[in-house]
């Protein structure tokens, strides 16, 4: 009971707390369904109980927080409905849909106990959540960025991010060990969780590190072990998925994921479902490439051998030929020989012939072009005394018609105009035959018969 101090009344904090558990009780007398985002699962493996810590958060900040229980015995139960359908055990840093009851106890103070959970709640929050990135990456026109880089031939150099106890991991370095013959391929570990709350920061920040260092690397590995839906959603976050979509160098992915894809897989460059099937992806480049080497080499060598029988067949054609052309230029000589000793008889029988008739020839012209000659001269004096007579009389008539046109232009000469007193104006140096021409304040030169005069026009009367 409460204590009476003059004008006091004064409680135990024992009745304030068992006032509070009294109302509570009495307000909350049922469990309900609530939204909550689980930061922490705390689990105490010796008494097998959860201690949650479960918050709500609104652009990245917490607004609300509250503590939780579930009991061992509520516990395993809930890990067997959420296993069966999310494939993975409760844990950090996923949406869950709790039916919860308000308890209170004076020594711990507030809490929510946790009776069940609905895992298809949390599907369907990674699956929003999904949709939500995918349709962001898309609208920002960056979801196939990745995928558009060109792949390299013989990728010798790797860049792989995942956990180093990874199974995963294991099965990938000891695959591409063991089978890669004749090739080294190198790959750098670049340690990162692969889920939880922290797990997308440290991948985009080993991505920065690689990033910092792509002229040492041919493409970047995500790799992981298996998991179930609620483990891989670390995957379908914006901000991992942008990461992987702008990245400068092909990034695969193989994270043992035989379900829906991530998005993070989908931006990708290459997915293989699983490590190992990465890594056997990896290796029939290798071998796919030595299988083309070793039947290169085969058709070279192949090649060679058919180029030394057609060389030892060109050699004997060769020696055929020489000894063809030697007896066929020792024949073109000994006709050359004969054919040039009767082409020289010939010639001089052709020049003698041709002499004779030359001479005859010669004869014969000088005696026609005397007598052409005689009758051209009789015919040139004849034209020679009719075109003098022609030539004195078209003089004479010429000169009549000159001294006519020089009376013409006597008569038409201006300065004998200028003289009688007319004048000639110009503006500009071309002759002004009307006022239009003119304006007011216009120069003008004006001849006469002894001189020029300049002048500027004052006013124009029509």
């Amino acid at each position: 009971m409460a204590e009476l101090t003059g004008d006091r009344k004064i409680f135990s904090l024992l009745e304030v707390a068992s006032s509070i558990r009294r109302t509570l009780s009495e307000r909350y007398k049922s469990s309900f369904w609530l939204k909550a985002e689980m930061n922490k699962l705390n689990f105490y493996k010796h008494s097998g109980h959860c201690y949650p810590d479960l918050v709500q958060k609104k652009d990245g900040q917490v607004v609300a927080q509250m503590r939780a229980l579930i009991w061992s015995s509520d516990l395993e139960h809930i890990n067997r409905q959420f296993i069966q359908h999310t494939g993975e055990q409760l844990h950090d840093g996923i949406n869950l849909l709790l039916l919860a009851s308000i308890q209170f106890d004076p020594n711990h103070g507030l809490s929510l106990r946790i009776h069940d959970i609905d895992p298809a709640f949390t599907l369907g929050e990674i699956e929003r959540e999904k949709r939500q990135c995918i349709t962001r990456l898309q609208e920002e026109g960056v979801f196939h960025s990745n995928k558009q880089l060109p792949f390299p031939i013989l990728p010798k150099r790797i860049a792989v991010i995942s956990v180093e106890s990874s199974k995963g991991y294991a099965d990938f370095k000891s695959l591409t060990e063991a089978r890669m013959k004749g090739f080294v391929m190198e790959h750098m570990l670049f340690p990162a969780l692969l889920q939880g709350d922290k797990a997308a920061a440290q991948i985009i920040a080993q991505l920065d590190h690689i990033g910092r260092l792509s002229r040492h690397f041919d493409l970047v590995a995500i790799i992981r072990g298996g998991g179930g839906e609620v483990g891989l959603s670390t995957f379908n976050q914006y901000s991992l998925a942008r990461a992987i979509a702008l990245f400068p160098l092909p990034v695969i992915t193989g994270i043992g994921h035989a379900t829906n894809q991530t998005v993070s897989e989908m931006v990708a460059h290459t997915n293989a479902i699983t490590p190992t099937e990465l890594a056997d992806m990896l290796m029939e480049l290798f071998e796919g490439f030595q299988d083309k080497l070793h039947e290169s080499t085969r058709k070279v060598g192949y090649t060679i051998s058919i180029l030394r029988e057609q060389m030892l067949e060109i050699s004997k054609l060769q020696q055929t030929l020489q000894h063809s052309a030697k007896s066929l230029v020792n024949n073109q000589k000994a006709i050359q020989k004969l054919l040039s000793t009767a082409l020289a008889s010939n010639v001089q029988l052709r020049l003698h012939s041709m002499k004779q008739q030359l001479g005859t020839g010669t004869y014969r012209l000088k005696l026609n072009c005397t007598e052409k000659l005689n009758k051209n001269n009789f015919v040139i004096q004849n034209k020679q005394t009719a075109l003098n007579k022609a030539a004195a009389g078209f003089v004479e008539r010429n000169l009549t018609t000159l001294d006519q046109a020089e009376k013409v232009v006597e008569l038409l000469n201006p300065q004998r105009l200028l003289e009688k007193g007319y004048s000639i104006t110009l503006h500009k140096g071309k002759p002004v035959r009307y006022a239009g021409q003119l304006m007011a304040g216009d120069s003008i030169t004006t001849i006469v018969a002894q001189g020029i005069i300049h002048s500027d026009v004052k006013e124009i009367k029509p």
